[in-house]
This record gives structure tokens, C-alpha cells and sequence, in this order.
């Protein structure tokens, strides 16, 4: 589908019909039936190396890998190297800076959302309403006991009514 889209846009032609695709430049597709190059530290050998277009200095290096690798130098194994690969183990295994950046946003909207609740307890909300004033909680109290609210199972039933005290 996408490759159809993609010779479409090199040649000009009606991709859609509810629109006209001008010409532009070739869109270079990912054929991901070719393998491909990856750095996992659970498969240690990818299956084509890290560079696949030599330059001069680096064919000569390949030329020299076939003979004695006594005679090549720490540097010029190295360079071998990074021609197959493109991280080392501790590379690959060293982590990154993001938990700071995560950690940084949490504490962020944490704080914000303190600053809002903060602005909505003194600018938004009104002053504590007077019913749930300890007077007017022990005058509630009384007068469902009193009425002997829900005397099975629910507040009458620790009220002791001949002592008047909580059971």
C-alpha cells in the first residue's frame, strides 16, 4: 500500500481519489524483509554489520583484517570493531538521563496541583459550613438519639437510653 503510495508521488498520479499527489522526491520505504542492523543485548551477533558502505580507509582496514591480527594495532582493531558494531556491552547497558526528566515531571504537576488546591481552599470554597461546628455535631447527635434513629443495627444501638451514655 504505501510503496503503491510511494511510486504514485514519484510519477505524479492520482494516489486518492479525493485528492491529486504532486510530484516530489522518491520516499525511501523500509523493506523489513531484508535484515536489518540492531543493537539488543539479547542477540549479540546482528545479522549484517553496523556499516555496510565502505569508504577507501576502511576497505584497507578490511583487507588488512584477513591477514595476522598480530599485526594490526589497538586502534585499528578498535575501528574493526566499531565497523561491525556500533555500541559495546557496557555501552548498550549504560542507562540514560530520562529518569530525571520523568522523575522532574511528576514533581511538577505534583506541585501544581498542590498550587491549585491551595488557590481553591482559600479563593474558591467558601468558609467551613456552621453544621459541622462541634455544637451543632452534638446537638445532632442528641436529637437522633432522640428519635432513636435506626435502632437494630445503627447508632441508637450504643446509646444506653436508661443511663444516657454510650454503651
Amino acid at each position: 500500500m504505501l510503496n503503491q503510495r510511494a511510486r504514485a508521488v514519484k510519477y505524479g498520479r492520482r494516489a486518492n481519489n479525493s485528492f491529486i499527489v504532486f510530484r516530489c522526491a522518491d520516499v525511501d520505504v523500509l523493506d523489513c524483509s531484508v535484515p536489518q542492523y540492531n543493537n539488543r543485548l539479547d542477540t549479540p551477533l546482528p545479522d549484517v554489520p553496523f556499516v555496510r558502505n565502505l569508504g577507501a580507509d576502511q576497505k584497507k582496514l578490511k583487507e588488512k583484517e584477513k591477514g595476522a591480527w598480530t599485526s594490526l594495532s589497538k586502534e585499528e582493531k578498535l575501528a574493526l570493531y566499531r565497523l561491525s558494531f556500533e555500541l559495546t556491552y557496557p555501552e548498550m547497558k549504560r542507562g540514560s538521563g530520562e529518569w530525571k526528566t520523568v522523575l522532574g515531571g511528576i514533581f511538577f504537576f505534583l506541585g501544581f496541583t498542590g498550587l491549585l488546591v491551595w488557590w481553591q481552599r482559600f479563593s474558591v470554597f467558601g468558609d467551613v459550613p456552621h453544621t459541622l461546628s462541634p455544637e451543632w455535631v452534638e446537638q445532632q447527635t442528641q436529637r437522633m438519639l432522640d428519635m432513636r434513629v435506626n435502632p437494630v443495627h445503627g447508632f441508637s444501638t450504643k446509646w444506653d437510653y436508661e443511663k444516657k451514655q454510650w454503651k
